[in-house]
Parts: C-alpha cells; structure tokens; sequence
C-alpha cells in the first residue's frame, strides 16, 4: 500500500499546463525524447492517472485512510480540469507536449495529427467531456480505421520528414508498428471505448478487424498477412508495400486486453468481491450468450437470455430466485447453473450514431 502510495506521489509531477510530465515515454516509450528535459507533459498519461486516482481512492478508504483517498479525488478533479483546459484541440484531444511546448496530436501537426490512445482514454477514465469524447471517437473513427485492409491505426500521419522529433519511434518505417501502423494494444482500447460509449456496432466491428482469423480467410490474405492467425500480433502495417502484414506475434500484452474486451467490455461480465455482474454491449440481433465460468475450483454456467418487456427479467442460480442481477460466487467445488433473463433495454445502447468519414 505504501509502494502504490509512493507511485501515486511520484506521479504528481506536472508542467505549465498542469498535466503530467511525459519523461522519455509514457505508454509509448517510442516518444522518449518528447519530454527528456523533464518539461514536457502527456495528456494521454494525463487521461490514465485521472483512472488510477479515482481507483486507488476506495482502496485507502478500505485502509481507513480517508485523508489520501480525499487527496486522491481532489487531485483528479484537478487533472480532468487541466485537461479539458490544454488537452482539446477542436475535434479530438491532443497527445503531447514537448519540452518547447510544441502540441503533438494536433491538427496543426504535418505528422502525428491525431493519436488514437488520447481519445479512448478521454472515454475510458471518464474524464473527458462526454460531448467533446463522442467527437474525438467520431475522428479515431474517421482517421484511424482504415475498413480497407482491416486495421485500426495507432496515429497517422506517421512520422517522416517533418521537423518534430519524437524519439526513436521515428527511426521506424513509416506505417510499421507504433509509427502509423495498428499497434494492436492501442486497437483494442479503441473498441474498448466504443463499448463503454454504448456503440455495439463500432465495438464489435473493431474486435472482428483484430481478430487475426480475419486477416486469413483465404490464400490472397494469407499471404498479405504473412504471420500466424491464431495468436494476436503486437502490429500490422499500415503503409504500402507493407499494408496488412503482421508484425510481432504471440504478444501478450494484446491478448490479455483482446480477453477484457471480449469478457468485460463486449459480453459485460464483471467480477466484484464474490459477485459478478454482467453489463454487456451485444449485437441488436443477439438473443443469448452462454459462459462457462470458474471460480477457483467451482464451475458455473450461466445463460444469459435477451427479451422483450413482457416477459419477466430475473436471476435463478441452480433453481432458485434471487433478488437483483448479481450473480453470488461461492468455491463450493459444485458445477452451479445460472440463468439470467434480462430485456434488451437493460443493455448499453444497440445501436450507433451515424457514422461519418470511410
């Protein structure tokens, strides 16, 4: 406790604009000189920190530590201010600032106008404006999904000619991994987002495009892709001659996020304590889903059905009512099974806003 509280400590070390300090890479430790000089500050990190503060506060008060859990929401609501003060820039959130104080993900950039992570995260933490979110998810959509070759950029344009110098992420060929290509940790939180935002058609449609069995449906993708289809890679390329190919493959990082998707964020399941509970973002045409679920050495099967009103909603766990959508965990070594009705109201949002751009 003390380790995170130190962490937290350390974190609380922000620029001009009040964000906090990029050092030599935040998550993308490709930008290592944005912020060498100690000036430069991440909004992105910005975005992140806000979530981990607001995470961490219940865990102090569990400590009954409410003076830093108090600090913990203070300081948030001062970062959410700061950043919707210096981190929009007119139709998405910027990424950077350099030690100059340069933007970088702005649209006044040759290179590098817009950065996906910024505008997920604006909706993932919480902390962005939700009106101001909506359209930078709008322009993620816009700029950054190319349905062409089934790939979900990280930023574009990628870096090349211009003057910025970002780190090593530049010594890349343009539209290899981070530098414009899909760096797939990044795509997933794309979909992430489009999720909590209530937009089943865009999350599912982005998780089909990562899914790597999607990229070798037939010989002619096979041999574009070049990689195997049955693990995530790290990247695919995003720039001719190399579009569609696979990079860095069997990475983890991605395929632990790929499961968060698909488990919390798609199918809603959400583990709290010794209750789970399910807030899923399904297809309009979906009327069922069933998960085979273990806790510790107990199984569980759970039948989520979706109806109409009508019908009565309700949760029967091995053939008996029980008050509330919570599902009550127990490490009984029995198989239990569960049957949760739900109406398709009760779901996020089915359907998604008109989507603009390709």
């Amino acid at each position: 406790y003390l380790h995170c509280m130190r962490a937290i400590s350390h974190g609380e070390t922000y620029g001009s604009h009040g964000l906090p300090l990029m050092g030599s890479g935040d998550w993308n430790d490709g930008m290592n000189l944005v912020g060498e000089h100690g000036i430069g500050e991440s909004i992105w990190l910005g975005f992140f920190f806000y979530t981990v503060l607001n995470a961490f506060a219940p865990i102090s008060e569990a400590m009954s530590d409410q003076a830093f859990a108090d600090h913990c929401r203070l300081e948030a609501t001062t970062l959410q201010t700061n950043l919707e003060a210096s981190g929009w820039d007119g139709n998405w959130y910027r990424r950077a600032y350099f030690d100059d104080g340069t933007a970088l993900g702005s649209a006044t950039n040759q290179e590098c106008r817009i950065d996906s992570i910024a505008q997920s995260w604006s909706v993932l933490s919480g902390a962005g404006n939700p009106t101001r979110s909506q359209i930078a998810m709008e322009s993620l959509d816009q700029h950054l999904v190319r349905r062409d070759h089934g790939l979900i950029q990280l930023l574009d344009p990628p870096f090349d000619t211009s003057e910025m110098e970002p780190g090593y992420i530049k010594g890349y060929v343009p539209g290899v991994r981070e530098n414009g290509g899909q760096y797939t940790h990044a795509a997933i939180w794309a979909a992430m987002a489009f999720a909590q935002s209530g937009d089943p058609t865009r999350a599912w449609e982005l998780t089909e495009m990562i899914n790597p069995i999607k990229h070798a449906l037939n010989p002619t993708q096979v041999a574009v892709y070049a990689v195997e289809p049955y693990v995530l890679a790290a990247d695919v390329y995003g720039v001719a001659p190399h579009t569609g190919r696979g990079g860095w493959t069997w990475y983890t990082g991605s395929a632990g996020w790929m499961y968060r998707l698909i488990m919390e964020s798609l199918l809603g399941l959400r583990l709290e304590g010794a209750g789970l509970h399910f807030d899923a973002c399904l297809p309009s045409d979906w009327t069922d889903f069933t998960v085979h679920y273990r806790f510790g050495e107990t199984k569980y099967t759970i039948y989520l059905i979706v109806q109409s009103r009508g019908n009565p909603e309700g949760l029967i766990v091995d053939g008996v009512h029980i008050d509330g959508k919570v599902i009550p965990l127990v490490d009984d070594g029995k198989d239990h099974k569960v049957v949760l009705k739900v109406f398709s109201s009760a779901l996020r949002a089915t359907s998604a806003p008109p989507r603009q751009g390709s």
